[in-house]
């Protein structure tokens, strides 16, 4: 039956707990203890080589690997002549490049049993690839002619018109991601304004050209980092050395992102409100984005129960006690590299909207004014830690984890600094945050039925 699971999934603290009569340390009759010496653990090293080319491994001693380059080529780095070419990149990662056609990609990929992946974010573009160990020679082969050895034949590159159509439809669909890019191109001047998608009028007029312009201007030594876990590195070094030398040099120079504040409407015919008003934040790294990322939590950054309600967070019990209504509201919070953004999300009935607005930012005010507690605080640096922790037991979001620390500093601050960071964050960090909130010129992006939802300078 459907509903009864299988004997083969039942816990194993299971049996563990109906055996009491003997430590389960004690071997079983009959069996000798393996005589193998347990491996020693390891610790992350990194190396800066000379053409600025970052390398950082991790042997954990699994029998896959993984295998990721982290470039500083996101869509920030665009610039008005060739806005969606960051979008148009991600897609061409599996396209004919100088070692191996889109199919031998594909084939080599899949008789090696593993995957390659890209994503993308404002500031960086990341390819990741995974195989069992054995194979990691042919596997980095392959990371390599995707990352250093692109061709963009033109018929290839006109055939991702499609794709990036249907890419920015999905993203359409989604209120969340839309009021989110509309802040970003509200907040900022230049740089972190760019979307993650091409706009509508480049869609099918970003060219091959474009493409490896943008390639020969991003994708160079010194702004990438070869990061693996599972994999010696000496053999990343090689690597390093070796095949990504070729794109030696420090890149094009990069614009700072200039906080600006304004507002973006977006009027339909939807019955839900989604508005999102943020005011500049922290910098990725600082200690004051340490504060954000601990008032974040203090506020509400979701529910904890799966298809629960978040009705312990302050935002959500200030809007319930202000409109006798549950409201859907979290707090914002995106830190970059000169730059952040802080604020909060409301969803909300559209005759409501205004209320349930400005019931959020009353509670963010409350905190700036000194009401929030120790204990308040020591709840949301419990959920920081806690999330950190947990997201370093996948080897995805580790290996995410890593790439971005030494891509940034060339180093990699062990979880235990990481956490005496976040302890350190006091009462009075936390109201200086919530106080540059409601101080700073804010920023608003909404969209749905806006009758009754107030403009930013009303709030």
């Amino acid at each position: 039956m459907r509903g009864i699971r299988s004997l083969n999934h039942l816990p194993k603290r299971c049996y563990a707990a109906a055996r009491r009569s003997e430590a389960l340390t004690v071997p079983l009759a009959g069996i000798k203890p393996s005589s193998a010496t347990p491996l020693p653990p390891q610790n992350v090293q990194v190396s800066k080589l000379p053409n600025g080319l970052v390398v950082a491994s991790l042997e954990n001693y699994s029998p896959t690997a993984s295998v990721g380059v982290f470039v500083r080529a996101g869509s920030r780095h665009e610039t008005v002549e060739n806005q969606g070419v960051s979008h148009v990149l991600r897609l061409a990662a599996n396209l004919t490049s100088k070692g191996a056609s889109a199919f031998k990609l594909c084939r080599g990929m899949e008789a090696l049993g593993g995957s390659l992946s890209v994503t993308s974010s404002r500031e960086t573009m990341v390819y990741t690839a995974d195989c069992l160990r054995d194979n990691l020679g042919t596997l980095l082969e392959h990371l390599v002619n995707v990352t250093a050895a692109q061709e963009f034949r033109p018929w290839e590159v006109s055939d991702l018109t499609p794709r990036v159509k249907i890419d920015k439809a999905l993203a359409q669909q989604c209120p969340q991601i839309g009021v989110i890019e509309k802040l970003h191109e509200a907040a900022y001047k230049n740089a972190l304004s760019n979307s993650l998608y091409c706009p509508d009028y480049m869609v099918d007029h970003v060219s091959s050209d474009m493409l490896q312009s943008f390639v020969k201007d991003n994708f160079t030594t010194g702004r990438m980092a070869l990061v693996g876990l599972g994999v010696d590195h000496s053999v990343l070094r090689q690597v390093a050395e070796g095949l990504l030398s070729e794109r030696s040099g420090a890149g094009a120079p990069v614009a700072k992102a200039l906080y600006r504040g304004g507002e973006l409407r977006v009027q339909n015919n939807e019955a839900l409100v989604h508005a999102l008003i943020a005011s500049e934040g922290g910098v990725t790294g600082s200690a004051e984005a340490n504060a954000f990322t601990v008032l974040q939590r203090v506020l509400g950054a979701g529910p904890h129960v799966k298809r629960g309600s978040n009705i312990t967070s302050k935002l959500s019990q200030g809007i319930a006690k202000a409109t006798a209504q549950p409201f859907d509201a979290t707090a914002f919070n995106a830190s970059y590299s000169d730059s952040g953004l802080f604020g909060v999300y409301t969803i909300s009935q559209a005759d409501s909207a205004g209320e349930v607005i400005k019931a959020a930012i009353a509670q963010v005010s409350g905190v700036a004014e000194g009401t929030v507690s120790e204990a308040d605080i020591t709840r949301a640096k419990n959920q920081v830690k806690a999330d950190y922790l947990m997201s370093l037991e996948s080897s995805e979001t580790l290996l995410e984890e890593i790439g971005a620390q030494v891509l940034a500093t060339a180093a990699y601050q062990l979880p235990d600094s990481v956490l005496q960071a976040i302890d350190a964050v006091t009462q009075d960090d936390v109201v200086k945050a919530a106080k540059k909130f409601v101080d700073g010129k804010k920023t608003m992006a909404s969209s749905g039925h806006l009758t009754n939802t107030p403009f930013v300078d009303e709030v």
